[in-house]
């Protein structure tokens, strides 16, 4: 039976059996030293000719090489105290190994897998990724991933969220990036698109009566990449039912903090309740809304949360006329419901929206929603929609609304960007297994790529060069 590396420690004296990566060789005279790793951690192995008997598996760990993967048998011995390695866990131990079992071979790596990889050209990583995945430092972001994942779930679950998948192919509506379209072959002419979001399904899911919803939602924006953006992303959403701002913003609260508490235990939160700073305050102070608050940005541990509030619901758009901040189905701020309703002193409106910074990152976002048709209705109004437009866009939302629609609000949180923010990583690349690069693609499959003719006559397209 298997023994994971971490556990050879408890298991001086005896014989085990452990299997991994060769990750690295060394010949020290007659003596083979291997460290062989697994997901747990990395062991000395050592390989010794006998005086007398069979040598067969010294002789065939002359042949052994980096990435190789093995299987080894042998006994579990103490270091002696002049050779034991404190930087790792099974450092007070090594494997005399008995025998050995080659389970597959590898060519010589393309990179070198033992180190950060950061000296590393960032396309050769990309296309290798499945080798890239192997080194500590990626390995611990993917597993810190999850665990992060596991305690978000494990939060909203306890306090009565449900969690919900929306659909993926949905169609075009205006949330202020394009869309990537996906061309229907049963209907031609005709196009799903990709969620940027999924804020129509979650008010939705309200209509419904659900009251608490979450997911980690894949969302699509074709836009101009960049450090923290990717075409293809992670959110964690979630919406809840006859809530205010302030119980929104308190939920998500606690969540960070426990969390931070709990997963990044070395981390240090600067200011708890996290401070609130107004858009109007945080462009005069810091010429920013996504304000970095830190009293030391030299610490790398430390994390400055902060509350940006009181939005402006309207500016001006490069076109001419009023485009929304944030997004169209953002509540105005009670004292502004009039003025929104008569579409009097735009620039004026203050909207519900929230924005949670940490470490001058936008990490999430979210307000308390429009939930009576009126309301919606007239930003689409003040924005210049036509109303065959608005019908043609929304009218499932303004249907849903008259129906019983609860007062709701949420947010969403960028998870690869909270991610990359605690890994201390310059970008969200490093914290998702398959990302694209800075451009777009995918040099591991060759994405984005041509497809056969056939395809496209099946889907009534045709390519014009």
């Amino acid at each position: 039976m298997r023994t994971l590396i971490k556990d050879t420690v408890k298991k001086i004296g005896e014989t085990v059996e452990v299997m991994g990566w060769v990750d690295s060789r060394r010949d020290h005279g007659k003596l083979i030293f291997i460290d062989l790793r697994d997901r747990t951690g990395i062991i000395q192995t050592v390989f010794f000719p006998k005086k007398d008997g069979d040598n067969s598996v010294y002789e065939l760990a002359k042949n052994l090489r980096n990435e190789w993967v093995v299987k080894l048998t042998g006994k579990i011995s103490e270091r002696p105290a002049s050779m034991v390695n404190e930087e790792i866990v099974t450092g007070t131990v090594e494997m005399q190994v008995e025998g050995l079992e080659i389970l597959n071979e590898s060519l010589t790596p393309p990179i070198d897998v033992t180190t950060d990889g950061k000296d590393i050209n960032e396309d050769i990583r990309m296309k290798y990724r499945y080798l890239d995945l192997r080194r500590p430092r990626m390995a611990k972001n993917m597993r810190n991933r999850a665990k992060t994942f596991k305690f978000f779930r494990d939060f909203l679950a306890a306090n009565d969220f449900t969690e919900v998948e929306t659909p993926v192919l949905t169609k075009s509506t205006p949330e202020g990036a394009r869309d990537y379209l996906v061309p229907s072959r049963v209907y031609p002419g005709n196009f799903y698109a990709l969620p940027q979001s999924p804020q129509q399904y979650k008010q939705l899911l309200m209509a419904a009566g659900l009251e608490r919803y979450y997911q980690f939602a894949k969302c699509f924006r074709d836009e101009d990449t960049r450090g923290d953006r990717q075409p293809e992303f992670t959110q964690l959403d979630l919406e809840m039912s006859f809530v205010n701002r302030e119980d929104v913003m308190e939920m998500i609260e606690g969540a960070l903090i426990k969390f931070v508490q709990e997963v990044y235990p070395q981390k240090k939160i600067q200011q708890m309740p996290f401070p609130k700073i107004t858009y109007k305050e945080a462009m005069e102070k810091y010429g920013t809304d996504r304000p970095d608050i830190r009293e030391n940005k030299e610490d790398p541990n430390l994390l400055a949360f902060c509350w940006v509030i009181d939005f402006p619901f309207f500016e001006k758009a490069d076109e001419g006329g009023w485009t929304f901040t944030h997004n169209p189905f953002s509540a105005a701020k009670p004292e502004f419901m009039e003025d929104l309703m008569n579409k009097k002193n735009i620039p004026e409106i203050l909207t519900t929206q929230y924005d949670i910074v940490l470490n001058g990152f936008e990490i999430g976002g979210g307000s308390i929603r429009n939930h009576q048709s009126a309301a919606l209705r007239k930003v689409f109004e003040i924005m210049g929609y036509a109303e065959e437009r608005i019908s043609n866009n929304f009218g499932h939302m303004l249907e849903a609304f008259d129906y019983g629609t609860p007062p709701h609000g949420g947010l969403a949180f960028g998870f690869d960007r909270l991610m990359m923010i605690l890994e201390n990583e310059p970008n969200i690349r490093e914290v998702m297994a398959f990302p694209k690069t800075g451009d777009g693609r995918d040099f591991m499959m060759s994405a984005p790529a041509e497809v056969e003719e056939k395809q496209l006559k099946e889907l009534h397209l045709k390519i014009q060069k």
